[in-house]
């Protein structure tokens, strides 16, 4: 189950978000309709959160409502 507990994803989180490997988020990433990082930290890009949820809503809507956090 994935929660959004966040304002910053990374590619773990990305890749979870969406279910494929992290080798996948590296090609997604890169597209050019993909958001640019936040930033860059010494363990790689970050993202923010409500951008990539947004491109997971135009561009993967099946996939629009993330899994409620559990409690």
């Amino acid at each position: 189950m994935f929660a959004v507990m966040h304002h910053l994803m990374g590619a773990a989180e990305i890749g979870a978000r969406l279910g494929v490997s992290r080798q996948r988020v590296q090609q997604i990433v890169t597209r050019a309709d993909f958001p640019k990082p936040e930033h860059e930290l010494a363990m790689g890009k970050v993202w923010s959160s409500a951008t990539v949820e947004a491109w997971i809503r135009e561009h993967r809507p099946d996939l629009d409502e993330p899994d409620q956090p559990t409690v």
